[in-house]
């Protein structure tokens, strides 16, 4: 099976969502395709904010996006 160039990628192609989650060291950003929060919910409590990226920023790397869009404030674990 032939791959494509990442320049070659459609932007609806790419990751929809920018996520910040719950990591074990604070916040972490994610890009999830689609907006699913898994069987059972679990994941739910995990994801501390989400932003649908319009199409211009879906190929942007995890920490341009992390930086265009920084962390929520999380109270209760010790990370800020």
């Amino acid at each position: 099976m032939a791959r494509r160039r990442a320049t070659d990628t459609e932007p609806t192609d790419l990751p929809r969502y920018f996520v910040w989650v719950r990591g074990l060291d604070g916040p972490e950003p994610q890009k999830w395709a689609p907006l699913e929060f898994g069987v059972g919910d679990w994941k739910r409590e995990q994801v501390l904010a989400y932003l649908e990226l319009p199409e211009e920023e879906r190929h942007l790397s995890l920490s341009m996006l992390a930086r265009r869009y920084p962390p929520p404030r999380v109270e209760g674990n010790g990370a800020t």
